[in-house]
């Protein structure tokens, strides 16, 4: 059993807009949830170094995009009692994050499972490998490793510069004493969006939240 409003299985949505707008075109769902997922982040520093250093000061730049590893388990053996095609399901796959011919370019992905915050992506790279075969050389099973870079459009890369910005979603974790008005003025700066949030969490009041509830706190239009 899962918490409400968490996704049982990853999915990966497409979309064709850099703002994410609209409904998503595709939408792909892990047959078996990682084991594992690897993140990675850089930053980018100005290593200058004066005549006559001996050190310099990296001077802080930017931070990079980051990756996300995943995994993908495909079993077409009906071994767990799910059967299924896998060159379908790897073909779901490369439909949802390859490239796309309307837009010129691979769709933009959103990528949400459980408590892991939506990602906004696009596929970096892919690789394929195919595990077992029926004597007619049809794969019974596959895993799909896959490697997804951060992206956002213009409005999106400010508001990610800031620390607690109303055009993203957000997600808390209550601790004693937390209410969702307190949560609200600190992320919208008004408090009078707790009932809109408590809403949005299927939550019955808004006055006081038990230490360890999950609250999202989506983009608000004002």
């Amino acid at each position: 059993m899962t918490d409400r409003g968490q996704l049982e299985r990853l999915q990966i949505q497409a979309f064709t807009a850099p703002d994410y707008s609209g409904s998503a075109i595709e939408t792909f769902e892990a047959y078996v949830n990682p084991a594992e997922i690897t993140l990675a982040y850089e930053m980018e520093y100005d290593s200058g170094q004066g005549a006559g250093t001996t050190g310099s000061r990296m001077d802080f730049k930017k931070v990079k995009p980051g990756d996300m590893t995943l995994a993908f388990f495909i079993d077409g053996t009906g071994a767990n009692g799910r059967p299924l095609d896998v060159q379908e399901k790897v073909e779901s796959f490369q439909k949802v994050t390859g490239y796309n011919g309307d837009i010129h370019r691979p769709n933009y992905l959103k990528i949400a499972w459980g408590r892991i915050q939506i990602k906004r992506c696009v596929l970096k790279s892919a690789s394929i490998v195919y595990k077992l075969f029926k004597p007619s050389g049809v794969p019974l099973r596959a895993v799909i490793t896959a490697v997804f870079t951060d992206t956002a459009d213009d409005q999106t890369r400010v508001a990610l510069a800031q620390d607690a910005s109303p055009d993203l979603t957000h997600v808390r974790i209550a601790k004693a004493g937390d209410t969702l008005a307190a949560l609200c003025t600190e992320i919208y700066n008004n408090p009078h969006y707790a009932s809109r949030v408590a809403r949005a969490n299927g939550l019955d009041g808004f006055r006081q939240l038990a230490p360890g509830t999950r609250v999202v706190l989506p983009p608000l239009e004002k």
